[in-house]
């Protein structure tokens, strides 16, 4: 059975630093997603999550049982740094003004198109490529149920249980995948992985230092994972868009590609036809 996203193409906008470490360097990172401009989704999601369980156990009028729950969640929050995960985002969405503007340097970037089908053949053991879904009420998610039958079954609820501790991993784990309806349009999909769920990830994490602050990631090996479903980095990347305010040059760009090898991605490039405004002068 052919695979479902063989043909499909996810979109990743950057700027082109991280457009020398994916090509030259080989070199993907996954990002903690506290440093994302959607930052609060994970702790969004935990609260809308544990504000469904109270609901359901209320209108039973099992008001301890949703104290309990609500104590529960709010010592998990406040360790959300431990599980927060890291990820590289990607969009279903070619040349799309409002990820130019968002995640490509505000249109002076570029954009990477990845074969879906060779991502998903890459993903193994702590990584998972995951479509993000879009919710405010969470009454009909899956965890719901989940935690409700743990309150219901009258069971220990402290985070010392076996049970209630894996059911927090799966939610934080979700709440990785997870934004507020408000970003639907931009049909993300997620390379996520989160640390604290494995028992052993062999990727040591980096820091990059600016002016401004510290961010911690991972970085991926790229070439290790092509070779192992056998293929070449330049067949992983079916396209690359030179962004709709930048200043480079296509024939520059080309040069690059062709002296670092990459003669093939040389041929992919392209200049995005996105009508961006420009700022008034």
């Amino acid at each position: 059975m052919a695979n479902e996203y063989e043909n499909e193409i996810l979109y990743h906008y950057t700027d082109f630093q991280a457009l020398d470490g994916i090509l030259r360097c080989a070199q993907l990172r996954v990002n903690n997603t506290l440093n994302m401009n959607d930052a609060a989704e994970m702790s969004h999601f935990m609260s809308r999550l544990c504000s469904a369980v109270t609901r359901k156990l209320e209108g039973e009028g099992r008001e301890e049982r949703a104290k309990q729950i609500r104590n529960l969640f709010r010592e998990e929050l406040k360790k959300e740094f431990y599980y927060s995960a890291y990820a590289a985002c990607f969009s279903l969405r070619r040349d799309d003004a409002a990820q130019w503007e968002r995640y490509a340097n505000r249109g002076r970037g570029v954009c990477i198109a990845f074969r879906r089908g060779f991502l998903q053949k890459m993903v193994d053991g702590e990584l998972t490529l995951q479509s993000v879904f879009y919710l405010n009420d969470m009454a009909e998610h899956s965890l719901v149920e989940v935690f409700y039958r743990l309150a219901d079954e009258g069971r220990d609820l402290s985070g010392d249980n076996p049970e209630v501790k894996e059911a927090m991993n799966e939610a934080w784990s979700c709440s990785a995948a997870f934004k507020h309806p408000s970003f639907s349009s931009e049909e993300e999909v997620r390379l996520v992985v989160s640390p604290f769920t494995k028992g052993y990830f062999d990727v040591k994490p980096c820091y990059h230092v600016s002016q401004e602050r510290i961010k911690k990631y991972y970085p991926l090996d790229l070439k290790s994972m092509c070779c192992r479903i056998g293929i070449g980095l330049e067949e992983l990347i079916s396209e690359i868009i030179i962004g709709p305010e930048s200043t480079q040059s296509k024939s520059i760009l080309q040069d690059y590609l062709q002296d670092n090898s990459m003669c093939d991605l040389a041929e992919k490039v392209s200049l995005s036809d996105c009508p961006l405004r420009k700022p008034p002068i």
